[in-house]
């Protein structure tokens, strides 16, 4: 079986359509449905086993939409709700199932969790990582913080495995040269975009726009990247000027994770 990455969900921390908003991107979204976006998530499957990361308030409708009734383990890159609000549904789902989940996620986000949900820890097991990160299913997976501008910070994570390496990296913005390191010799980065050109005033903003995200590609010069965490500003069915390896994501987009059959998508 060829390692695979799922696209869960590719929105922003409001998802779309957005309730209150009668643009022409919700309204598609609400009636032909091209443009709808459930919170970002994706889920890595593997022969031996399934990661998922990030776990938003849509984890619920992401689950049936699988048709899955189960999740054993998570990884995390924040603690904004966009991120986690999903957390008590699956540990009513582990409760009921009578099975605990484990959660991975660097130390002072696995605290942050814990402060806002004391309870979580009776159906779900925390694994604070340190630096060196851990392996799963023969990926070596490491976290790095990164610049999340008005937000703070987040996490983006790396994948290594003989031969092929990539990184998700769904909320970032201003990223200095030392965050940049781990995103030099990847054939995958999936990367955060709200909008394609963000108007609002730089220092309001916490996620990279997809011209400056083409930017940042060029200087780090993966050989395939797949912008995700997109709002309204976003529409699917428009052709955006981006180079031939940029692509945007949809929901169910299923990527293989080798070279030998990076160009078999399946949308």
């Amino acid at each position: 079986m060829t390692d695979r990455l799922l696209f869960l969900g590719t929105g922003d921390s409001m998802g779309v359509p957005r309730v209150y908003c009668t643009c022409g991107i919700c309204e598609e979204a609400r009636n032909a449905g091209t443009n709808r976006r459930y919170r970002s998530s994706v889920l890595l499957e593997t022969a031996e086993g399934k990661l998922a990361v990030d776990c938003g308030p849509d984890w619920r409708q992401q689950m049936e939409r699988l048709g899955q009734r189960e999740m054993e383990r998570l990884l995390i890159t924040h603690a904004h709700f966009d991120h986690i609000g999903g957390l008590p549904e699956w540990a009513d789902a582990c409760r009921w199932l009578s099975k605990k989940g484990h959660v991975y996620a660097p130390h002072e986000v696995v605290e942050t969790i814990r402060s806002q949900f004391p309870w979580l820890h009776r159906q779900l097991i925390f694994h604070a990582l340190d630096p060196e990160g851990f392996e799963f299913a023969g990926w070596t997976i490491h976290p790095w913080k990164v610049c999340h501008g008005k937000n703070g910070f987040s996490y983006a994570y790396r994948f290594d495995k003989t031969g092929y390496s990539w990184v998700y990296c769904p909320d970032s913005i201003r990223l200095s040269e030392e965050e940049k390191k781990p995103l030099h010799g990847l054939n995958l980065l999936v990367l955060g975009t709200n909008f394609y050109l963000e108007e609002a005033e730089p220092l309001s903003r916490s996620v990279y726009d997809m011209t400056e995200a083409l930017g940042l590609i060029g200087e780090v010069r993966p050989e395939h990247v797949i912008f995700t965490h997109m709002s309204h500003g976003v529409d699917i069915n428009k052709s955006y000027p981006l180079p031939r390896h940029v692509q945007l994501a949809r929901t169910g987009l299923s990527y293989p994770l080798n070279l030998a059959d990076k160009d078999r998508i399946v949308k």
